[in-house]
C-alpha cells in the first residue's frame, strides 16, 4: 500500500464511529448489515451461472434511475453473466431492486442482485472484490473509493466509470488528496466523462489522457415506461382535472417557500393542488406535519400519498396540498403533473435531476442554486423549457403564469422533451467501450 493510500486509511479508520453511525441508518431489512464490512456470499467457482458477474455501482437513488437504460442494455449485451448492483442509500436500494426484478417470461437472464457498498477500509474492500469476482467493474459519477479501486487492479479486474462527473467544487476538494487520486485514476481502464470539462478535470487530477472520453450525460438516456404514464394518467383521474403543480426533490428550508408560494397561486387559482415531495425520506414525517399545520391554518386539506388508495378522490378544491412519502413514484407524480419545479434549488444545494419531469414535457421551475446542473439548465433555460426563480414570489408569479397559458405551458413541455430528445447517445458510446473491456 502506497504512503497516500495509508494515510487516507488511517484517517477513514479515525472517522469510522461517525461513518458506522451514519450507515446504520442506511440500513433495510433485506440486507444484514454486515455487507458494509464486505460480508457477502462468494461466488462459487463451481457453478458457472455464478461466476465473473458485472458489478456496478451507483450511490443512490437519482443515480440509481439515472442508469436504468444502461442496466437494462447490458443484460440484453450479456444476458448470461449475472448483474450485481451495488448502492450507498436505503432509497437506493429500493430503486435498485425494482429495476433488477426480472419480468415473467426472462427465465433467458442471468440473475441479478444488490449489495450495499462495503465501507472503504482496507481489508473490508479486499474482502468484498475477492468474494464477488467480477468481471468488470463499473463506477458511477463521482463514486472513487480508493481502496475499492485498488483492489480492482490487484485482482486484474477491469474498471470503468460511467458519466464521470466532476464538479469545481468537487475538483478542488479531490486536490487536496491528489497523491491518493492520481493513485486512484491510474487504476481506472476506462472513464466515460459527461462533458469535457469533466475529463479536463479527471485528467488534471492524474487520469491518463488516453483513457478518458467525452461521450454525453447518461441523464438524457431516460426512457419513461408505459406503467408510469398510465400510473400517472389514473392519478390524473383522481384529481378530476384541476391544475395541478409538484414541487419535488424538497430539501429543509424549501418547504416553507413553497407552501408560500402555493398561497399566492391559490389566490389566482383556487382549486390548484401541490404536489410535495421531500427528498429523503427521514424529512416525510417532518413536511407532512408542517404542511398539515399550515393548511389547518388556512381551512384547508392535506394529505399523503401513502395514505391515498385507487379509489381515493382528490376532487375537493379544499385539499390543497397532497405530500408524496411513498417510495419510487416520483416520475408518476410528474407524470400527473402540470408544471414542474424542482428542488435543491431554493436552498444552497445545487439543484437535481431536471431531465425527468423534461422527458414527460413538464414546463419547468427551479431555483438558483443550479452548481449540479448548470449544463442542462442552462440548455432548458435557452430552449425556454426552464425558468429560475429568485425567491418563493417569483416561483409563485411563474406557477400561476403557467396555470392561465395553456399555449406557454405546451410549448414550454415540448421545448424541454426535445432538449432531451436530441441529446441521447451517451448510452451506445458508453457500451461501446464497455464491450472493449468486456467482449460478449
Amino acid at each position: 500500500m502506497s504512503l497516500a493510500r495509508g494515510l487516507y486509511s488511517a484517517a477513514l479508520t479515525l472517522l469510522s464511529p461517525l461513518i458506522w453511525q451514519r450507515v446504520w441508518r442506511e440500513h433495510d431489512d433485506q440486507h444484514p448489515r454486515c455487507e458494509r464490512l464486505g460480508i457477502i456470499p462468494a461466488t462459487p467457482s463451481s457453478t458457472p451461472a455464478l461466476e465473473s458477474p458485472i458489478w456496478l455501482h451507483a450511490a443512490s437513488l437519482g443515480e440509481v434511475v439515472m442508469v436504468a437504460s444502461l442496466v437494462e442494455a447490458l443484460r440484453r449485451r450479456y444476458p448470461t453473466r449475472p448483474l450485481v448492483m451495488t448502492t450507498m442509500t436505503a432509497t437506493g436500494a429500493a430503486q435498485a431492486a425494482r429495476l433488477l426484478h426480472s419480468p415473467e417470461g426472462s427465465a433467458v437472464l442471468a440473475p441479478a442482485r444488490h449489495h450495499y457498498l462495503p465501507l472503504d477500509f482496507p481489508c473490508t474492500a479486499r474482502r468484498f472484490v475477492t468474494r464477488l469476482r467480477p468481471a468488470l467493474a463499473i463506477l458511477v459519477e463521482t463514486e472513487l473509493w480508493p481502496n475499492l479501486m485498488a483492489a480492482c487492479a490487484r485482482e486484474g479486474v477491469p474498471l470503468g466509470v460511467v458519466n464521470g462527473r466532476l464538479s469545481p467544487r468537487a475538483f478542488d476538494r479531490y486536490r487536496k488528496v491528489a497523491s491518493v487520486m492520481r493513485e486512484s485514476l491510474a487504476n481506472v481502464s476506462w472513464l466515460g466523462a459527461k462533458a469535457p470539462e469533466d475529463l479536463e478535470r479527471f485528467i488534471a487530477l492524474g487520469l491518463p489522457a488516453a483513457r478518458g472520453v467525452t461521450v454525453g450525460s447518461l441523464k438524457f438516456e431516460l426512457e419513461v415506461s408505459p406503467q408510469v404514464i398510465t400510473s400517472g394518467q389514473a392519478l390524473q383521474v383522481q384529481f378530476d382535472g384541476r391544475p395541478v403543480w409538484i414541487a419535488a426533490s424538497t430539501h429543509e428550508g424549501e418547504d416553507a417557500q413553497i407552501l408560500t408560494a402555493h398561497a399566492a397561486v391559490r389566490a389566482q387559482h383556487p382549486d390548484a393542488l401541490l404536489l410535495l415531495v421531500p427528498r429523503h425520506p427521514q424529512r416525510f414525517e417532518a413536511v407532512a406535519a408542517q404542511s398539515d399545520t399550515w393548511c389547518q391554518s388556512r381551512e384547508e386539506t392535506n394529505l399523503r400519498r401513502s395514505h391515498m388508495h385507487a379509489a381515493s378522490s382528490l376532487s375537493d378544491p379544499a385539499i390543497s396540498v397532497l405530500v408524496g412519502d411513498s417510495l419510487g413514484e416520483l416520475l408518476t407524480l410528474y407524470a400527473a403533473s402540470d408544471i414542474a419545479f424542482v428542488g435543491g434549488s431554493l436552498v444552497p444545494v445545487g439543484g437535481h435531476n431536471m431531465l425527468e419531469p423534461a422527458a414527460l414535457g413538464l414546463p419547468l421551475l427551479s431555483g438558483p442554486s443550479l452548481a449540479n446542473f448548470n449544463e442542462i439548465a442552462e440548455v432548458m433555460t435557452e430552449e425556454g423549457a426552464l425558468q429560475v426563480v429568485a425567491d418563493s414570489e417569483a416561483l409563485a408569479v411563474a406557477v400561476a403564469a403557467l396555470f392561465a397559458d395553456n399555449v406557454m405551458r405546451k410549448q414550454a413541455g415540448e421545448a424541454a422533451r426535445q432538449v432531451v430528445a436530441r441529446n441521447r447517445g451517451a448510452l451506445s458510446g458508453s457500451l461501446a467501450e464497455i464491450a472493449i473491456l468486456l467482449p460478449a
